[in-house]
């Protein structure tokens, strides 16, 4: 006679923009318990609860207490502090991207998981995006890598800095494309050279950053988010083809070099979305207490990655 698994308890803290979409999701998932959500603004916390038929708390130390893990989806500024406090109480997390506000930051919530014996995932959700399955760095060399994401100015809110603009676009959208490609191209950065300003925002709203790799692979990467339009794409020239994709679209296709000239083919992706399967991924390692995807020493070293692009942009040309 089989036995169904225990539920693991689940809850997210910050049910903002971004939150209430975690909540959405954990709120369906078969095995697991969506015990409550918490957010600063009490009014949204009770509306999203009641959407999706759990408790609204009073505080993150009761939601913490009443679950197995989080979801900390809360300004970056706030992840050390909240993320922190979660670990300390010996439950897991999911923080949001970038793991912190700093490599210090980055460095003590990897130190305290591993302290307190927890998994640690970061929100890197574009590695969960089915279309980079259609490159395998094990067995492909990537030797030039183009990456484009770009979107509108986030939308203003009443008594706080609109989503994400409390960071530079570097850390905001930039961030997700330097881990993929860190996890693309698995060698050193040995040079960078990089532009960017800000245009609406204290920091840096479109940017612009060529990397290059200790093994050779050069990386270019630009990210703006005061543009008119939405893209998020990356184009991979590998050994013997190039690789296009699009993130957004979920498509792509594959150049190869053939004998008599260059062949072009679609890539077959069965479409999926991304942040459903970060939180199944995610409450999957806690059952088997697998290493992440994207564990905190990976948001990590992409935070590293990022400050060292804005320490260059601010430094100027040397």
């Amino acid at each position: 006679m089989s036995t169904q698994p225990t539920k693991i308890k689940t809850g997210v803290i910050g049910v903002g923009s971004l939150g209430q979409w975690h909540a959405r999701i954990y709120s369906e998932m078969p095995d697991v318990e969506l015990v409550g959500v918490y957010d600063a603004d009490r009014k949204r916390a009770q509306e999203i609860a009641e959407r999706y038929h759990t408790r609204a708390f009073a505080s993150i130390a009761e939601l913490t207490a009443a679950a197995d893990a989080l979801n900390v989806v809360v300004p970056t500024d706030k992840h050390r502090e909240v993320a922190g406090q979660i670990i300390a109480q010996g439950r897991h997390v999911l923080v949001e991207k970038p793991i912190a506000a700093s490599t210090a930051e980055a460095e003590e919530l990897v130190a305290l998981a591993q302290e307190h014996n927890v998994i640690l995932q970061v929100g890197h959700v574009e590695r969960f995006n089915p279309v980079l399955t259609a490159i395998n760095p094990a067995k492909q060399k990537a030797h030039y890598i183009e990456a484009l994401r770009i979107a509108p100015y986030p939308p203003p809110r009443f008594g706080l800095l609109p989503r994400g603009t409390e960071v530079s676009v570097i850390l905001d959208l930039m961030i997700h494309d330097l881990e993929i490609i860190l996890h693309l191209v698995q060698s050193k950065v040995v040079d960078i050279r990089a532009v960017g300003v800000p245009v609406l925002s204290k920091s840096e709203d479109i940017a612009n950053v060529r990397l290059r790799f200790e093994n050779g692979c050069i990386a270019n990467v630009t990210a703006s988010r005061i543009s008119t339009e939405k893209q998020r794409k990356i184009r991979v020239f590998l050994d013997d083809s190039y690789v296009s994709l699009d993130y957004q679209e979920q498509t792509g296709k594959i150049l190869r070099k053939k004998l008599l000239g260059i062949s072009q083919e679609q890539i077959p992706i069965h479409k999926g979305e991304p942040l459903a399967l970060e939180l199944r991924s995610f409450v999957d390692c806690i059952r088997s207490r697998a290493n992440p995807l994207v564990s905190g020493a990976h948001g990590a070293e992409a935070l590293k990655l990022a400050v060292a692009i804005c320490q260059s942009i601010r430094q100027g040309p040397t």
